[in-house]
């Protein structure tokens, strides 16, 4: 089967967006294909994170991709900083890849904003990372929105550098999956803008965890325009607003959006948010239920992610050791008895 890798970044209890854009596409990916998924805590300290706020959504995000449907018995479910390799690979693509490559990253433009210089380094060399997350298992697919294309491209580039500049064939080039229907959830605010639990409102998003009456009560508050439910795509057009809650609709249903416009429109909007809301809490409930009894046992949580990351060790190491023997790196080896540090005899 082919591997297939996707991360996902430690920042506590998913949203709507989240499970629409990425961890739904990958419960279905699992079948048919080898599935590794990461929760990339090495990508989180890009920007600083307090420790315990860091734990508690590493295993917040964990239990919610559980709770989603991802089958530790059919997929490998790990944390990023629990294999190696990942920081291994990264050092070496970081000598690989060129500045002038990294400064065209639009991503790190946009989240460093005005003050470049106050920005981490490894917020810079972040795609390099990303790049050795899925070189380390060869795996030849990953699952990607819009907004990681051009660094699924920088990482075929630092992939065919690698291969050039040392004269072998070892790293394979990466195809994208393209995520399906409501890839990209806005705000319920401001439709303008993608949905993220970084909003200071609350209002603006739905947690996979939240209950009923605050779904219902958020959908009801959303923003919309005074004109009703159009009856066609064509009547979506600069109602950004408007597009958001039928997209999520649509996902939701696993319809189109011609269908649903087919269904409501010509309706006020009152009616639609009631029908989504009802739409969304049943979806979201037995998620929500499941993501708690998972944070409920943490060390059966933990158990499980510390087992995924032998699984994934397993397949990381040698692909990685082979790359540090390309390199030049002498290879791994125990330490002689009577050699050790503090060991008389020591050279």
């Amino acid at each position: 089967m082919i591997r297939v890798f996707s991360g996902i970044q430690p920042s506590g209890i998913p949203t709507i967006g989240n499970y629409l854009g990425a961890i739904r596409n990958w419960v279905t990916l699992q079948e048919g294909h080898e599935c590794l998924f990461c929760v990339v805590d090495l990508h989180a300290i890009t920007v600083f994170q307090a420790p315990e706020t860091l734990r508690a959504h590493t295993r917040e995000m964990a239990a919610a991709v559980l709770a989603c449907g991802i089958d530790p018995a059919r997929s490998v479910l790990f944390v990023q900083s629990q294999v190696s390799a990942h920081a291994r690979l990264a050092w070496i693509f970081n000598c690989v890849a060129r500045l002038g490559w990294l400064n065209r990253m639009t991503q790190f433009k946009d989240k460093a904003g005005r003050d470049r210089e106050a920005a981490s380094s490894g917020l810079f060399v972040y795609p390099n990372l990303m790049a050795a997350d899925i070189a380390a298992y060869h795996a030849r697919r990953v699952p990607v929105g819009d907004d990681q294309r051009q660094h699924l491209e920088l990482a075929n580039d630092i992939a065919e550098k690698f291969n050039h500049d040392y004269g072998v064939d070892f790293f394979p080039r990466i195809e994208p999956v393209i995520l399906g229907a409501a890839a990209r959830v806005m705000s319920l605010r401001d439709g303008t803008k993608k949905m993220s639990k970084s909003d200071p409102s609350d209002q603006s998003r739905i947690s996979l965890t939240d209950g009923a009456d605050a779904i219902a009560l958020k959908i009801r508050r959303a923003k919309t325009d005074p004109a009703p439910v159009p009856e066609s795509e064509a009547g979506l057009a600069d109602r950004p607003e408007a597009r958001n809650l039928v997209g999520i609709y649509a996902a939701l249903a696993g319809s189109s959006v011609e269908q649903v416009l087919a269904e409501h429109g010509g309706r006020g909007w009152g009616p639609f948010k009631e029908a989504l809301a009802e739409r969304m809490v049943a979806t979201l409930a037995p998620i929500a239920a499941e993501t708690r009894r998972w944070l409920g046992d943490p060390g059966a949580l933990d158990a499980l992610l510390h087992e995924g990351a032998i699984r994934a060790r397993a397949i990381a190491d040698p692909i990685v050791a082979e790359a540090e023997r390309i390199v030049g790196f002498l290879e791994h080896a125990a330490p002689r008895a009577g050699f050790g540090p503090g060991r008389a005899g020591n050279p």
